[in-house]
Order: structure tokens, then C-alpha cells, then sequence
């Protein structure tokens, strides 16, 4: 009867910790970020037209349903892109402003001006992505939002706020894709 009960405890505890699998991607089920471990609140797929881009991942340090309560959490947070294709960062950064001015106001952008300019700099250093690459945006508090491209750091932008721009790409009102959001928040 142990047995049993140890074998049907760990098949239970090994399902549980299993990756999620996109595309060829496994998505690990938590990663560690700074004090931090974040779980994986929901993945999927940009696609434009027949084209699948990147597989993109949502980490937290607690799952949320609710797009607004992801941009109000004030805690440790990752996106992570796989890229199944290459894109160039011409290309990449022109999809991440589409995305920052379609939920973001005149007077929100230009509040934003330094940040923005900082982030353009720092997609402008990347070239070319190739399928394969990965970038995750970390937000960590008292550092900011960091930009990593294949375990190298591309920069920082300091501060609480420029993270919540970014997530609105994919979580704002206007996301760069719908079925995306709704995946990022649980949907897998």
C-alpha cells in the first residue's frame, strides 16, 4: 500500500512540475529572479498573418486572471520571447512602439521620453534576432527593467513604471494580439 501511495504521490508531484511545451519551447514551470520565484502564469504565440514570430511566457510571483492586476502587481515579473523566426531589431522595435503608442496616450508617451529612448537604444544594439535567440524583460524592484538577449544583459531602465509600458504590449487595451493576452493571462 506505501508503494502505491508513494508511486500515484510522485506521478501527482512530476505532473505538477512539468514545462510547458510551445512550439518546440519548453517553458519551465518556475524561474528564480533575484529573491524571487516566479511561476508561469500563461504562454503562447505572436503570429502575424501565417507567420508564427516568437513564443512568449508571463512569470509572476502568483498567478493572475486579470490584466489589471498584473499591471498593479508590484513585484518581480518576467516576460520571456523565443524566437522561432528572425526578425530584425528594426523590425522588433518597430512592433514594440506599435505596441507602446496604441496603449499609451500623447502625454503618457512623452512623460516617458527618456525610458523610451533608453529602450530604442537598447533594441537598436541587438541587430538581428535569430530563431532561437531569447530576450526576457525582468522587472526587479530598487534595479528596474532589465534587457537580456541570449544570457547577456543589454541594459536597464531604472525605475518602477517603464515595466507596466512594456507589459501593456501584450496585456493593454489594445494588445498586439487578443488570443496572445488572454493565453499570457492562464488561457494556455
Amino acid at each position: 500500500m506505501k508503494k502505491k501511495l508513494l508511486c500515484a504521490m510522485f506521478l501527482l508531484v512530476s505532473h505538477s512540475t512539468q514545462a510547458v511545451e510551445l512550439k518546440g519551447v519548453a517553458l519551465p514551470d518556475v524561474v528564480h529572479l533575484g529573491n524571487s520565484n516566479l511561476v508561469l502564469n500563461g504562454a503562447g504565440v505572436r503570429s502575424k498573418f501565417i507567420f508564427d514570430l516568437y513564443v512568449t511566457a508571463l512569470y509572476l510571483n502568483a498567478k493572475k486572471n486579470m490584466a489589471t492586476a498584473v499591471l498593479s502587481d508590484l513585484g518581480e515579473k518576467r516576460i520571456a520571447m523565443y524566437f522561432l523566426d528572425d526578425i530584425s531589431a528594426a523590425n522588433l522595435l518597430y512592433s514594440f512602439d506599435e505596441g507602446i503608442r496604441d496603449n499609451h496616450s500623447a502625454t503618457e508617451l512623452a512623460a516617458m521620453k527618456e525610458e523610451l529612448h533608453k529602450f530604442d537604444v537598447i533594441c537598436h544594439r541587438m541587430v538581428r534576432l535569430k530563431a532561437g535567440d531569447v530576450i526576457l524583460f525582468d522587472y526587479q524592484i530598487g534595479t528596474g527593467t532589465q534587457v537580456w538577449v541570449n544570457g547577456g544583459l543589454r541594459g536597464t531602465i531604472a525605475g518602477s513604471t517603464f515595466y507596466n509600458t512594456l507589459l501593456k504590449i501584450w496585456l493593454g487595451e489594445k494588445p498586439v494580439q487578443q488570443d496572445l493576452k488572454l493565453k499570457l493571462l492562464g488561457g494556455f
